[in-house]
């Protein structure tokens, strides 16, 4: 198992995100957001070539590898009238870089569907299908993320996604479920039970983020806990995918100083948000090894 974070999740700076990775005695990292001193601040594929190689030298110096890229390929900012180039160049300025790292997988999505749509367009299972082929074919591993997107939008429209796009596989998302209308019921939409999600999706799931959340109806909006103390039913799933067998990767996404996305936010301070993703790791280890520990337990095997 390679326990990591979201590395903006940790502050937008290079040297905050390598400072948390060490203080954790984490080896891995999926980059997001990257900024380097000089240069301004871009998504790990999209950043000036030499901005990138800044990076990759100081994390491969700190003995930190890529493991996914946290790519914006087809997510929540664009839609099916983006124009199709935007993707292409994003996924031809991946793969080179996704192979210099080393990555293993890259994160992508399907696009933000209109507030009253409930099925998945034709158009979107063949430019998913042409994404993860363009990296399959390069040896690459694409993972699609429940998020607010069409492949989100229920278990069953991400399952009909992989069934429409063979060899995709599932980046599993606990507290996304949370933030999305189950689009597959009628309206009103209730939202999501991430516990249901995860049952019929884990078999397709190779990466998982872990973050918590509660919804706040009369706020319409969510608000992010420590792992296992908000409604992402975190510890049953990871309780559920070690009993399983599960040995893959895990990213701590904690949203607790900063939603890096959310433009209501102000900018989060570095230092809060380095402080605050090495506790949300050091919860996580706990849980996990308790979690072991009741798995032995349960199973009639002496303590780990």
């Amino acid at each position: 198992m390679w326990l990591m974070g979201i590395g903006d999740e940790a502050g937008v700076n290079i040297e905050s995100q390598i400072a948390a990775l060490k203080e954790l005695q984490w080896q891995h990292i999926e980059p997001r957001t990257v900024e380097v001193p000089g240069y301004p601040r871009g998504n790990f594929h999209d950043i000036p070539d030499p901005a990138f190689d800044a990076a990759l030298a100081r994390l491969e110096a700190a003995g930190i590898q890529v493991y996914c890229f946290g790519s914006t390929i087809m997510n929540w900012a664009k839609t099916l009238d983006t124009p199709w180039d935007v993707t292409l160049a994003e996924v031809r300025r991946a793969i080179p870089r996704m192979k210099r790292a080393g990555a293993r997988y890259i994160r992508i999505m399907s696009f933000k569907p209109g507030d009253d749509e409930y099925s998945i367009p034709k158009k979107v299972f063949e430019r998913v299908r042409d994404v993860t082929q363009m990296f399959l074919d390069q040896g690459l591993q694409p993972v699609h993320e429940n998020c607010m997107n069409y492949g989100g939008m229920s278990w069953q429209h991400a399952l009909e996604l992989l069934d429409k796009c063979p060899g995709l596989k599932w980046v599993f998302d606990t507290a996304n479920p949370i933030l999305n209308p189950d689009r597959s019921k009628p309206k009103p939409w209730p939202r999501q039970d991430p516990w249901e999600f995860w049952e019929h999706i884990r078999d397709h799931v190779v990466h998982i983020h872990v973050k918590d959340a509660t919804w706040v109806p009369e706020r319409n909006d969510a608000t992010y806990h420590w792992p296992g103390e908000g409604q992402g039913r975190v510890r049953d799933i990871l309780r559920d995918a070690l009993a399983r067998g599960y040995d893959a990767g895990i990213s701590i996404e904690p949203h607790m100083v900063a939603v890096f996305h959310d433009p209501k936010q102000a900018a989060a301070n570095d230092e809060a948000l380095r402080k605050n993703f090495v506790e949300y790791g050091r919860r996580l280890q706990t849980m996990l090894a308790e979690l072991r520990q009741e798995i032995a337990r349960s199973a009639g095997m002496p303590p780990a």
